[in-house]
């Protein structure tokens, strides 16, 4: 069975405009070439050798871009979507799904071994994994605790708090698509709630690394910067 990566390209970006009026967002620059370049030679050098666009917004470009996936050595495709069906819902377009393919938000940096995350999904046997990361949020307020009777229990100056939160990667089994409904905007969180709610196992796969959602201004700035002072980390084995 081929390695098969399906990468989401459709959004609008809006958190990035003015920028992406002009530009999707997976062609955002990093360094001197796009994210999306730059997460495609990640997935060629573990083993990915097709890839499947799901484009929506400005799709053409990505497709004058990207091409057929020659200059990188491996079979690129595309799937347009003409509405808007969220994160989930282009995959009830693409008629040519392996049973077990990856799924990746196409403006996603980080260093995730994906061939380690795909083999863990394989030998697990869940029908999903999430790709995690464990993820601080600090308050810049104070946080207040009350009993049930408002007298003050605690008073916590700024506090800063970890969750574990979607990284936008999944290994996906083929299977999980019968759960999206045809024609309609669905989301991968709603999916993922789905196969939860009729006790179909999802698994995470938590990343001990760097991960960054260029989507986010903040982030964006910061990728750019890592990335520029060292590329060879983001593709780096450990």
């Amino acid at each position: 069975m081929r390695r098969q990566a399906v990468i989401l390209c459709g959004g609008v970006g809006s958190r990035l405009q003015p920028y992406t009026t002009v530009l999707p967002k997976p062609l955002m620059p990093i360094g001197n070439e796009a994210i999306v370049s730059i997460l495609i030679r990640q997935l060629k050098r573990d083993g990915f050798e097709h890839i499947i666009l799901a484009s929506g917004y400005l799709g053409e470009l990505m497709e004058s871009y990207l091409g057929d996936g020659t200059k990188y050595g491996l079979t690129i495709e595309y799937s347009r979507e003409e509405e808007p069906l969220g994160t989930a819902g282009p995959l009830t377009l693409i008629k040519n799904l392996e049973d077990q393919f990856l799924m990746v938000n196409g403006d996603t940096l980080c260093t995730l071994d994906f061939d380690a995350f795909y083999r863990m999904h394989q030998e697990e046997g869940s029908d999903a994994t999430i790709g995690t990361y464990k993820k601080s949020v600090k308050i810049d307020l104070g946080v207040l605790q009350f009993g049930d009777d408002l007298l003050l229990k605690e008073y916590i100056e700024k506090p800063e708090y970890s969750f574990d939160i979607s990284m936008g990667i999944y290994v996906l089994n083929r299977s999980v698509v019968d759960h999206i409904p045809r024609g309609e905007r669905f989301d991968l969180p709603d999916l993922m709630r789905a196969l939860v709610d009729r006790d179909i196992p999802v698994r995470g796969y938590r990343l001990e690394g760097t991960w960054y959602d260029i989507g986010r201004v903040e982030d964006y700035k910061i990728a750019q910067d890592e990335y520029e002072s060292n590329p060879d980390y983001f593709f780096a084995k450990a």
